[in-house]
């Protein structure tokens, strides 16, 4: 069974970047899309970021130019890296293993991590 493990949130500045990291076991990463979404307190499960197997990427329109997604198959990882964050930014983030159907809909993701918190202060 896939095993996904976020890492890297933490409290920042606005302005200020962020790296988070989802460690994926099992030995058939390299043939899954990949993506990022996160959660506010009190809000919905939002979309952020996408990879495909090929190394396609997708974005949120709230990200778009700010955050990048990319990912290593020799250490088995996908990476989200966060640029000029700002407090709307704040939120748990996951990583997602994406299975079918439309990228943004969280019910096509079949395995998820635990979530990592990130909060950025104004």
């Amino acid at each position: 069974q896939v095993q996904l493990v976020e890492s890297g949130g933490g409290l920042v500045q606005a302005g200020d970047s962020l790296t988070l990291s989802c460690a994926v076991s099992g030995r058939t990463f390299s043939q899954y899309s990949m993506g990022w979404f996160r959660q506010a307190p009190g809000k919905e499960r939002e979309y952020v970021a996408l990879i495909t197997s090929g190394g396609h990427e997708n974005y949120a329109e709230a990200v778009k130019g700010r955050f990048t997604i990319s990912r290593d198959s020799a250490k088995n990882r996908v990476l989200l890296q966060m640029n000029s964050l700002t407090p709307g930014d704040t939120a748990t983030y996951y990583c997602a293993r994406f299975r079918s159907g439309l990228w943004a809909r969280a019910s096509n993701y079949d395995a998820w991590g635990q979530g990592t918190q990130v909060t950025v202060s104004s």
